[in-house]
């Protein structure tokens, strides 16, 4: 665990060599939800693979580059694509990049996906703003020893999705025209789609819309004491609630037919956030 702090360190220190400016928000854009970080000012782009000890992303729609820059004034750190558990990643490479993210010094952090949509009332093209989640990717970012430096043994998730900070997004999201309905995200494992039974029951349990990813972000991120809001772009519905079958292909479609929306809400949020550096959950 002390090696791994030595890594996030190393790889912060890298960072902030190339980029002077800190951070004072994170941000980490899912698949196909990459293109906001072209509409940074001042823009200094570091691919992963020239950062040591940061996970490279297999996937596509996940260009696999931390970009840090101005957004709307507000300093910004982005990660264009994530690493997911389903590539092979240890629970802690999934989450280093965020544990970096936190090392430069964020104290809020905003979290997109790509999600099936199961509540029948969402359809494709929808954006949805997360008001909480169910993991059931079968491990948590945290076991193992707990270095007390990073955040407490036991961190309370009643708030893992912050209200104040939703609060903001639906604001804007109303100012600008946007539909933004809240619903809960369920993190399964993957990389299969679900199949309709277990679509039932996710609906059965209270999930409104199911993906592979951003959970074990932001249990790492309130860990360290930043405060999270999520967004998912719903890109298809989930099996079994229409004909057909689900791919990646229609996934990466949807989240192109919506980029426009999302650049302009998150363009709209960011400026509005109460954003301290030394803010606490």
């Amino acid at each position: 665990m002390a090696f791994m702090q030595f890594q996030i360190r190393e790889t912060a220190e890298i960072i902030r060599k190339r980029c002077p400016a800190g951070p004072r928000l994170g941000l980490i854009l899912g698949s196909g939800l990459g293109d906001f970080a072209e509409t940074l000012e001042n823009r200094t782009v570091i691919p992963f693979d020239e950062l040591p000890h940061f996970p490279r992303s297999t996937v596509a729609g996940h260009a696999g580059n931390l970009v840090a820059g101005d957004a709307k004034g507000v300093p910004v750190a982005v990660l264009q694509g994530r690493v997911h558990f389903y590539e092979g990643y240890t629970m802690a490479e999934v989450v280093f990049p965020v544990r970096v993210l936190g090392a430069l010094g964020i104290r809020q952090l905003i979290v997109t996906n790509a999600a099936g949509g199961i509540r029948t009332d969402l359809h494709p093209g929808d954006i949805m703003l997360i008001s909480d989640h169910i993991n059931l990717m079968g491990s948590n970012p945290l076991i193992g020893p707990n270095p007390d430096e990073l955040g407490a043994r036991f961190p309370d998730m009643s708030e893992a999705y912050n209200p104040d900070l939703r609060r903001v997004a639906a604001g804007v999201a109303h100012d600008q025209g946007i539909p933004l309905p809240a619903g809960v995200y369920a993190a399964l494992a993957g990389p299969s789609y679900e199949t309709p039974a277990e679509i039932r029951m996710l609906r059965t349990l209270g999930a409104d819309a199911v993906g592979m990813s951003t959970v074990p972000e932001v249990i790492a991120a309130h860990h360290m004491g930043i405060r999270v809001l999520g967004i998912s772009c719903i890109t298809n519905m989930a099996a079994g609630i229409r004909p057909g079958k689900l791919s990646h292909h229609d996934v990466m479609n949807t989240t192109h037919q919506v980029r426009g929306r999302m650049i302009s809400l998150l363009g709209g949020i960011i400026p509005k956030l109460p954003i301290e550096t030394d803010l606490q959950d």
